[in-house]
Protein backbone atom coordinates (compact mmCIF):
# COMPACT_ATOMS: atom_id res chain seq x y z
CA UNK A 1 0.00 0.00 0.00
CA UNK A 2 1.56 3.30 -1.19
CA UNK A 3 1.50 6.48 1.51
CA UNK A 4 -1.56 8.18 -0.18
CA UNK A 5 -3.83 4.96 0.25
CA UNK A 6 -1.80 4.19 3.50
CA UNK A 7 -2.72 8.00 4.90
CA UNK A 8 -6.64 7.97 3.34
CA UNK A 9 -7.03 4.83 5.07
CA UNK A 10 -6.13 5.89 8.24
CA UNK A 11 -8.17 8.89 7.77
CA UNK A 12 -11.46 7.13 7.17
CA UNK A 13 -10.62 4.71 10.51
CA UNK A 14 -10.46 7.97 12.19
CA UNK A 15 -13.57 9.28 11.03
CA UNK A 16 -15.25 6.35 11.49
CA UNK A 17 -15.47 6.45 14.86
CA UNK A 18 -16.01 10.07 15.42
CA UNK A 19 -18.78 11.39 17.15
CA UNK A 20 -20.17 14.78 16.55
CA UNK A 21 -22.86 17.53 16.80
CA UNK A 22 -22.64 18.67 13.12
CA UNK A 23 -25.84 18.06 12.68
CA UNK A 24 -29.11 20.06 14.11
CA UNK A 25 -31.61 17.81 15.99
CA UNK A 26 -34.32 17.89 12.87
CA UNK A 27 -31.35 15.39 11.17
CA UNK A 28 -30.63 18.35 8.32
CA UNK A 29 -27.36 20.11 7.71
CA UNK A 30 -26.92 22.97 5.57
CA UNK A 31 -24.63 23.56 3.19
CA UNK A 32 -22.48 25.81 4.72
CA UNK A 33 -22.19 23.06 7.71
CA UNK A 34 -21.23 20.74 4.88
CA UNK A 35 -18.63 22.92 4.08
CA UNK A 36 -17.59 23.65 7.77
CA UNK A 37 -17.27 19.83 8.58
CA UNK A 38 -15.17 18.47 5.03
CA UNK A 39 -12.72 21.50 5.98
CA UNK A 40 -11.69 20.68 9.54
CA UNK A 41 -12.32 17.47 9.10
CA UNK A 42 -9.82 16.81 6.26
CA UNK A 43 -7.06 18.56 8.28
CA UNK A 44 -7.98 17.30 11.89
CA UNK A 45 -8.04 13.51 10.58
CA UNK A 46 -4.72 13.93 8.61
CA UNK A 47 -2.78 15.25 11.43
CA UNK A 48 -4.11 12.21 13.71
CA UNK A 49 -3.78 9.66 11.22
CA UNK A 50 -0.19 11.02 10.05
CA UNK A 51 1.03 10.96 14.27
CA UNK A 52 -0.68 7.68 15.10
CA UNK A 53 -3.40 9.51 17.79
CA UNK A 54 -6.16 7.74 19.42
CA UNK A 55 -8.66 10.14 19.80
CA UNK A 56 -9.50 14.21 19.60
CA UNK A 57 -12.19 16.65 19.57
CA UNK A 58 -12.88 19.91 17.90
CA UNK A 59 -15.20 22.49 18.68
CA UNK A 60 -15.35 25.65 15.98
CA UNK A 61 -17.26 29.05 16.73
CA UNK A 62 -18.19 31.80 14.83
CA UNK A 63 -19.39 35.20 16.14
CA UNK A 64 -20.20 33.71 19.83
CA UNK A 65 -22.51 30.62 17.36
CA UNK A 66 -21.39 27.30 18.33
CA UNK A 67 -20.86 26.14 14.43
CA UNK A 68 -18.88 22.72 14.62
CA UNK A 69 -18.14 20.20 17.45
CA UNK A 70 -16.74 16.64 17.09
CA UNK A 71 -15.13 13.85 18.24
CA UNK A 72 -12.32 11.86 16.37
CA UNK A 73 -11.60 8.14 17.03
CA UNK A 74 -11.35 7.00 20.27
CA UNK A 75 -11.67 8.06 23.80
CA UNK A 76 -10.57 5.09 25.06
CA UNK A 77 -9.01 2.27 22.41
CA UNK A 78 -9.07 -0.91 24.26
CA UNK A 79 -12.19 -0.47 24.92
CA UNK A 80 -13.46 0.79 21.76
CA UNK A 81 -14.94 4.18 23.23
CA UNK A 82 -15.23 6.76 20.92
CA UNK A 83 -14.46 10.56 21.39
CA UNK A 84 -17.33 12.67 21.02
CA UNK A 85 -17.37 16.59 22.06
CA UNK A 86 -18.65 15.66 25.18
CA UNK A 87 -15.20 13.91 26.41
CA UNK A 88 -13.18 15.25 28.67
CA UNK A 89 -9.33 15.56 28.41
CA UNK A 90 -6.59 17.31 30.27
CA UNK A 91 -6.19 20.41 28.83
CA UNK A 92 -2.61 21.23 30.31
CA UNK A 93 -1.19 24.73 30.00
CA UNK A 94 -5.00 25.84 28.35
CA UNK A 95 -5.51 25.96 31.98
CA UNK A 96 -3.77 29.53 32.41
CA UNK A 97 -5.99 32.02 30.36
CA UNK A 98 -8.63 30.11 32.91
CA UNK A 99 -6.59 31.32 36.09
CA UNK A 100 -5.62 34.22 34.26
CA UNK A 101 -9.63 35.50 33.97
CA UNK A 102 -9.84 34.49 37.67
CA UNK A 103 -6.75 36.39 38.86
CA UNK A 104 -8.43 38.99 36.97
CA UNK A 105 -11.74 38.85 38.37
CA UNK A 106 -10.42 39.42 41.55
CA UNK A 107 -8.62 42.91 40.50
CA UNK A 108 -12.05 44.00 39.32
CA UNK A 109 -13.61 43.62 42.05
CA UNK A 110 -10.94 45.53 44.00
CA UNK A 111 -9.39 42.80 46.07
CA UNK A 112 -6.64 42.74 44.10
CA UNK A 113 -3.74 44.67 41.90
CA UNK A 114 -2.17 43.80 39.57
CA UNK A 115 1.35 45.69 40.56
CA UNK A 116 0.68 43.80 44.34
CA UNK A 117 3.87 42.49 45.23
CA UNK A 118 2.95 37.96 45.14
CA UNK A 119 4.86 36.85 47.87
CA UNK A 120 3.84 39.41 49.99
CA UNK A 121 0.02 37.71 49.51
CA UNK A 122 1.02 34.10 49.94
CA UNK A 123 1.09 32.94 53.54
CA UNK A 124 4.81 32.99 55.11
CA UNK A 125 6.20 29.59 54.74
CA UNK A 126 8.31 27.62 57.30
CA UNK A 127 12.11 28.70 57.52
CA UNK A 128 14.54 27.33 55.00
CA UNK A 129 16.83 25.04 56.12
CA UNK A 130 20.19 25.86 57.32
CA UNK A 131 19.45 29.14 57.95
CA UNK A 132 19.07 30.33 54.61
CA UNK A 133 17.45 33.40 53.40
CA UNK A 134 15.58 33.85 50.16
CA UNK A 135 17.02 35.85 47.41
CA UNK A 136 15.75 39.32 48.24
CA UNK A 137 14.27 39.45 44.94
CA UNK A 138 11.18 37.53 45.31
CA UNK A 139 10.02 40.69 47.36
CA UNK A 140 10.03 42.32 44.12
CA UNK A 141 7.64 40.34 42.06
CA UNK A 142 4.43 41.54 40.98
CA UNK A 143 1.27 39.77 40.46
CA UNK A 144 1.11 40.92 36.67
CA UNK A 145 4.74 39.75 36.03
CA UNK A 146 3.57 36.16 37.17
CA UNK A 147 0.69 36.28 34.56
CA UNK A 148 2.82 37.81 31.82
CA UNK A 149 6.16 34.93 32.74
CA UNK A 150 8.37 38.00 33.83
CA UNK A 151 8.60 37.10 37.26
CA UNK A 152 12.43 35.80 37.29
CA UNK A 153 11.93 32.11 36.81
CA UNK A 154 13.60 30.61 34.39
CA UNK A 155 12.67 26.68 33.61
CA UNK A 156 15.28 26.04 30.62
CA UNK A 157 18.06 28.01 32.61
CA UNK A 158 17.74 25.27 35.31
CA UNK A 159 14.87 23.21 36.25
CA UNK A 160 11.16 23.07 36.38
CA UNK A 161 9.86 22.50 39.88
CA UNK A 162 6.52 21.78 39.00
CA UNK A 163 8.33 17.80 37.63
CA UNK A 164 10.47 17.49 40.98
CA UNK A 165 7.47 16.48 43.51
CA UNK A 166 9.47 13.60 44.95
CA UNK A 167 13.18 15.45 45.40
CA UNK A 168 10.92 18.27 46.38
CA UNK A 169 8.92 16.18 49.35
CA UNK A 170 12.67 14.82 50.29
CA UNK A 171 13.74 18.38 50.67
CA UNK A 172 10.84 19.66 52.48
CA UNK A 173 10.37 17.03 54.69
CA UNK A 174 6.44 16.87 53.21
CA UNK A 175 4.61 13.85 51.99
CA UNK A 176 4.99 12.66 48.14
CA UNK A 177 4.49 13.75 45.79
CA UNK A 178 4.96 17.92 47.11
CA UNK A 179 1.69 19.60 46.78
CA UNK A 180 1.86 23.79 46.07
CA UNK A 181 2.53 24.84 49.08
CA UNK A 182 6.04 22.43 49.37
CA UNK A 183 6.63 23.62 46.13
CA UNK A 184 6.87 26.96 46.71
CA UNK A 185 8.32 26.32 50.03
CA UNK A 186 11.14 24.88 48.44
CA UNK A 187 11.34 27.75 45.82
CA UNK A 188 12.07 30.22 48.31
CA UNK A 189 15.41 28.82 49.11
CA UNK A 190 16.15 28.83 45.32
CA UNK A 191 17.82 32.16 43.69
CA UNK A 192 15.95 33.41 40.85
CA UNK A 193 17.34 33.53 37.12
CA UNK A 194 17.03 36.94 36.38
CA UNK A 195 15.65 40.06 37.81
CA UNK A 196 12.30 40.63 37.19
CA UNK A 197 10.94 42.49 34.56
CA UNK A 198 13.85 42.06 32.52
CA UNK A 199 12.69 39.75 29.92
CA UNK A 200 10.16 36.69 29.55
CA UNK A 201 10.54 33.19 30.50
CA UNK A 202 7.56 30.51 30.42
CA UNK A 203 6.88 29.33 33.74
CA UNK A 204 4.55 27.01 35.18
CA UNK A 205 5.91 28.02 38.84
CA UNK A 206 4.53 31.26 38.45
CA UNK A 207 1.06 30.22 37.89
CA UNK A 208 1.44 27.59 41.09
CA UNK A 209 1.57 30.83 42.72
CA UNK A 210 -0.94 32.50 40.91
CA UNK A 211 -3.81 30.16 42.18
CA UNK A 212 -2.42 30.34 45.90
CA UNK A 213 -3.17 34.16 45.35
CA UNK A 214 -6.38 33.08 44.45
CA UNK A 215 -6.60 31.18 47.47
CA UNK A 216 -5.67 33.56 49.69
CA UNK A 217 -7.99 36.73 48.43
CA UNK A 218 -10.88 34.72 48.05
CA UNK A 219 -10.88 32.29 51.06
CA UNK A 220 -12.04 29.87 49.17
CA UNK A 221 -9.98 26.58 47.10
CA UNK A 222 -8.65 27.65 43.82
CA UNK A 223 -10.50 24.81 42.00
CA UNK A 224 -13.81 26.20 43.88
CA UNK A 225 -13.43 30.07 43.32
CA UNK A 226 -12.58 28.78 39.39
CA UNK A 227 -15.62 27.04 39.22
CA UNK A 228 -17.87 29.81 40.66
CA UNK A 229 -16.56 32.77 39.46
CA UNK A 230 -15.47 31.74 35.69
CA UNK A 231 -16.96 28.83 34.87
CA UNK A 232 -20.21 28.70 36.28
CA UNK A 233 -21.03 32.29 34.73
CA UNK A 234 -20.57 30.82 31.28
CA UNK A 235 -22.75 27.71 31.93
CA UNK A 236 -19.76 25.49 31.91
CA UNK A 237 -20.48 22.90 34.48
CA UNK A 238 -18.71 20.03 34.21
CA UNK A 239 -14.96 21.20 34.01
CA UNK A 240 -13.37 19.93 36.88
CA UNK A 241 -9.56 19.20 38.29
CA UNK A 242 -8.09 16.21 37.25
CA UNK A 243 -6.35 13.56 38.70
CA UNK A 244 -3.52 11.58 38.16
CA UNK A 245 -3.48 8.27 38.82
CA UNK A 246 -5.50 5.42 36.59
CA UNK A 247 -8.85 4.32 38.03
CA UNK A 248 -9.44 7.87 39.38
CA UNK A 249 -10.79 9.46 35.88
CA UNK A 250 -14.05 11.60 35.88
CA UNK A 251 -16.86 10.19 34.46
CA UNK A 252 -16.30 10.82 30.51
CA UNK A 253 -12.55 11.31 30.85
CA UNK A 254 -10.47 9.64 28.38
CA UNK A 255 -7.39 7.79 28.32
CA UNK A 256 -4.38 9.13 27.70
CA UNK A 257 -1.56 7.02 25.49
CA UNK A 258 1.87 7.79 24.85
CA UNK A 259 3.57 7.51 21.12
CA UNK A 260 6.03 4.82 22.28
CA UNK A 261 4.99 2.15 25.13
CA UNK A 262 7.34 2.72 27.96
CA UNK A 263 6.87 2.78 32.26
CA UNK A 264 8.62 5.55 34.00
CA UNK A 265 8.93 5.09 38.28
CA UNK A 266 6.29 6.74 39.52
CA UNK A 267 5.93 9.89 42.08
CA UNK A 268 3.63 8.36 44.25
CA UNK A 269 4.24 5.72 47.23
CA UNK A 270 1.13 3.91 46.37
CA UNK A 271 0.13 1.65 44.20
CA UNK A 272 2.65 0.33 41.21
CA UNK A 273 6.36 1.71 41.14
CA UNK A 274 6.70 1.75 37.49
CA UNK A 275 3.50 3.00 35.47
CA UNK A 276 2.53 5.08 32.42
CA UNK A 277 4.08 8.20 32.15
CA UNK A 278 0.72 9.98 31.56
CA UNK A 279 -0.66 8.15 34.78
CA UNK A 280 1.56 8.75 37.89
CA UNK A 281 4.88 10.05 35.82
CA UNK A 282 3.82 13.69 37.02
CA UNK A 283 1.49 15.15 39.89
CA UNK A 284 -1.10 16.75 37.91
CA UNK A 285 -3.17 17.59 41.22
CA UNK A 286 0.02 19.90 41.98
CA UNK A 287 -0.61 21.63 38.69
CA UNK A 288 -3.89 23.12 39.17
CA UNK A 289 -3.13 26.51 38.09
CA UNK A 290 -0.97 26.02 35.21
CA UNK A 291 -1.80 23.00 33.80
CA UNK A 292 -4.56 20.64 36.14
CA UNK A 293 -8.10 21.42 34.35
CA UNK A 294 -10.00 18.68 32.71
CA UNK A 295 -12.31 19.92 30.31
CA UNK A 296 -14.57 19.34 26.50
CA UNK A 297 -13.90 21.28 23.47
CA UNK A 298 -17.16 22.55 23.55
CA UNK A 299 -15.94 23.83 27.53
CA UNK A 300 -13.33 25.99 25.75
CA UNK A 301 -15.67 26.90 23.26
CA UNK A 302 -18.07 28.48 25.87
CA UNK A 303 -14.70 30.11 27.62
CA UNK A 304 -14.10 31.68 23.99
CA UNK A 305 -17.13 32.88 23.15
CA UNK A 306 -17.48 34.55 26.31
CA UNK A 307 -14.40 36.39 25.80
CA UNK A 308 -15.39 37.53 22.49
CA UNK A 309 -17.47 40.66 22.60
CA UNK A 310 -15.97 42.99 25.27
CA UNK A 311 -19.27 44.85 25.29
CA UNK A 312 -21.20 42.14 26.47
CA UNK A 313 -18.59 40.08 27.97
CA UNK A 314 -19.88 37.48 31.17
CA UNK A 315 -16.86 37.47 32.72
CA UNK A 316 -14.95 40.57 32.53
CA UNK A 317 -15.67 44.03 31.58
CA UNK A 318 -13.87 46.41 28.62
CA UNK A 319 -10.87 47.49 30.74
CA UNK A 320 -9.81 44.66 32.54
CA UNK A 321 -10.36 42.79 29.26
CA UNK A 322 -7.88 45.16 27.59
CA UNK A 323 -5.17 44.92 30.64
CA UNK A 324 -5.17 40.88 29.70
CA UNK A 325 -4.34 41.94 26.35
CA UNK A 326 -1.69 44.79 27.39
CA UNK A 327 1.83 43.81 26.47
CA UNK A 328 4.46 43.25 29.03
CA UNK A 329 6.64 46.75 30.13
CA UNK A 330 9.73 47.18 28.77
CA UNK A 331 12.38 45.82 27.69
CA UNK A 332 10.11 42.26 27.48
CA UNK A 333 8.63 41.47 23.85
CA UNK A 334 10.79 44.34 22.12
CA UNK A 335 12.60 44.31 18.97
CA UNK A 336 16.16 46.21 18.42
CA UNK A 337 14.47 49.15 17.72
CA UNK A 338 12.45 49.12 21.01
CA UNK A 339 8.92 48.72 18.91
CA UNK A 340 7.00 46.14 20.25
CA UNK A 341 7.31 42.66 18.95
CA UNK A 342 4.75 40.89 16.56
CA UNK A 343 3.82 38.74 19.42
CA UNK A 344 3.74 38.40 22.86
CA UNK A 345 2.40 37.09 25.91
CA UNK A 346 -0.09 39.32 27.81
CA UNK A 347 -1.98 37.83 30.71
CA UNK A 348 -2.54 34.31 30.69
CA UNK A 349 -2.84 34.69 26.35
CA UNK A 350 -0.21 34.65 23.38
CA UNK A 351 -1.33 37.87 21.51
CA UNK A 352 -0.76 38.54 18.09
CA UNK A 353 -2.01 42.32 17.09
CA UNK A 354 -3.87 42.02 13.66
CA UNK A 355 -4.04 45.68 12.24
CA UNK A 356 -3.82 49.38 13.81
CA UNK A 357 -7.34 48.91 15.59
CA UNK A 358 -6.72 47.07 18.25
CA UNK A 359 -7.88 43.50 17.14
CA UNK A 360 -5.66 40.67 17.81
CA UNK A 361 -5.21 37.05 17.47
CA UNK A 362 -4.74 34.97 21.01
CA UNK A 363 -4.51 31.43 22.05
CA UNK A 364 -3.00 28.83 24.39
CA UNK A 365 -1.42 25.72 23.60
CA UNK A 366 -1.07 22.88 26.24
CA UNK A 367 1.27 19.64 26.39
CA UNK A 368 1.78 16.92 28.95
CA UNK A 369 2.63 13.23 28.00
CA UNK A 370 -0.90 11.81 27.01
CA UNK A 371 -1.92 15.50 26.27
CA UNK A 372 -2.09 17.69 23.42
CA UNK A 373 -3.99 20.49 23.42
CA UNK A 374 -4.93 23.81 21.25
CA UNK A 375 -6.78 27.07 22.01
CA UNK A 376 -7.52 30.11 19.13
CA UNK A 377 -9.42 33.34 19.63
CA UNK A 378 -9.14 34.94 16.08
CA UNK A 379 -9.56 38.97 15.26
CA UNK A 380 -12.70 37.78 13.10
CA UNK A 381 -14.62 35.97 15.32
CA UNK A 382 -13.57 32.48 14.76
CA UNK A 383 -12.47 30.76 17.39
CA UNK A 384 -11.57 26.72 18.41
CA UNK A 385 -10.75 24.30 20.70
CA UNK A 386 -8.87 21.32 20.17
CA UNK A 387 -7.76 18.23 22.24
CA UNK A 388 -5.96 15.04 21.91
CA UNK A 389 -5.29 12.37 24.05
CA UNK A 390 -1.71 11.82 22.98
CA UNK A 391 1.61 14.22 22.14
CA UNK A 392 3.53 13.19 19.11
CA UNK A 393 7.40 13.66 21.06
CA UNK A 394 8.42 13.35 17.31
CA UNK A 395 10.37 16.65 15.67
CA UNK A 396 9.63 15.74 11.94
CA UNK A 397 5.87 15.73 12.76
CA UNK A 398 5.26 18.30 15.01
CA UNK A 399 1.99 19.02 17.29
CA UNK A 400 2.29 22.59 16.32
CA UNK A 401 1.52 21.84 12.82
CA UNK A 402 -2.06 21.38 14.32
CA UNK A 403 -2.00 25.08 14.49
CA UNK A 404 -1.71 26.44 10.74
CA UNK A 405 -3.86 23.27 10.11
CA UNK A 406 -6.48 24.58 11.32
CA UNK A 407 -6.17 28.26 10.12
CA UNK A 408 -6.06 26.55 6.42
CA UNK A 409 -9.36 25.02 6.99
CA UNK A 410 -10.99 28.02 8.22
CA UNK A 411 -9.39 29.44 5.06
CA UNK A 412 -11.15 27.09 3.39
CA UNK A 413 -14.58 27.67 4.27
CA UNK A 414 -16.69 30.61 2.48
CA UNK A 415 -20.06 30.93 4.57
CA UNK A 416 -20.49 29.65 8.11
CA UNK A 417 -23.26 28.00 9.42
CA UNK A 418 -26.11 30.67 11.24
CA UNK A 419 -27.15 27.48 13.59
CA UNK A 420 -26.20 27.94 17.30
CA UNK A 421 -25.13 24.20 18.65
CA UNK A 422 -24.76 26.08 21.87
CA UNK A 423 -28.34 25.98 21.89
CA UNK A 424 -29.45 22.99 19.54
CA UNK A 425 -27.24 21.02 21.77
CA UNK A 426 -27.64 22.54 25.41
CA UNK A 427 -23.90 22.21 27.63
CA UNK A 428 -22.39 18.94 25.86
Amino acid sequence: MNRRRFLRAGILGVAATAGSCAHRPDGRQSSAATAVQEAFDREVTAFMTARGIPGGALAVVKDRRLVYAKGYGWADREKKIPATPASLFRIASISKPITAVAVLKLVEDKKLSLDARAFDIVRAEPPLKDGRQPDPRLARITVRQLLQHTGGSDRDARFDPMFRPKQIAAETGTPSPAGPRAIIHYMRGQPLDFDPGARYAYSNFGYCVLGRIIEEISGESYEQFVREKVLAPVGITRMRLGATLDGRQAAGEVRYYTKEPGLTESVFPEGDRQVSWPYGGFHLEAMDAHGGWIASAVDLARFAAALDDPAHSRLLKPDTLREMYAPPAPPVSRKLDGSLADAFYGCGWMVRPHDGSGRANYWHSGSLPGTNTLLVRRWDGLSWAVLFNQRSEDSILPDTAIDPALHRAAAAVKEWPTEDLFTTHGNI
